[in-house]
């Protein structure tokens, strides 16, 4: 039984990566995909140890150090390993350059081109003529790097 648990957890925490992988990034704040699953994964634990089939403290407990263990597992081998770093947090994407937008990009990420001129405004750029690179980095946030003035 109490391998059960563990394993529904641990399978739960790790599908919830993936699919937050899966699903991509959009601009927003800077919340990680593992900070993103950690928070709403450990609330769903906790709420189910207290009013789910099985009302449990020990089993919100276990499911709870499961997820933790989890966690620091895929830390670790982020730490370690570059490549699954890449894999787990993506890399930055270009989005525009040189006067130029990366439609592929643009629509593999879901992003118009109205979202990263939102960005270039609240910098004070006010057309494209002012965007050297726009990136969108991988926790989501998108970057504007200004034209220098002459």
């Amino acid at each position: 039984m109490a391998f059960f648990i563990i394993a529904r957890a641990a399978f739960g925490y790790l599908f919830l990566v993936l699919i937050v992988r899966i699903v991509g990034r959009r601009p927003g704040k800077q919340l990680t995909p593992f900070e993103f699953v950690l928070i709403f994964y450990l609330g769903g634990l906790s709420l189910t140890g207290m009013v789910g089939e099985e009302v449990s403290l020990t089993n919100a407990i276990t499911q709870i150090i499961t997820v933790a263990l989890c966690h620091y597992l895929l830390s670790f081998l982020r730490f370690k390993s570059e490549r699954m770093a890449r894999i787990l947090d993506g890399v930055p994407l270009v989005l525009m350059e040189k006067n130029s937008w990366r439609h592929e990009t643009l629509v593999r990420m879901r992003i118009q081109d109205d979202d990263v001129m939102h960005t270039a405004r609240q910098q004070g750029i006010k057309d494209l003529s002012g965007i050297k690179t726009a990136v969108l980095e991988s926790y989501g946030e998108i970057t504007i790097v200004p034209k220098e003035e002459k």
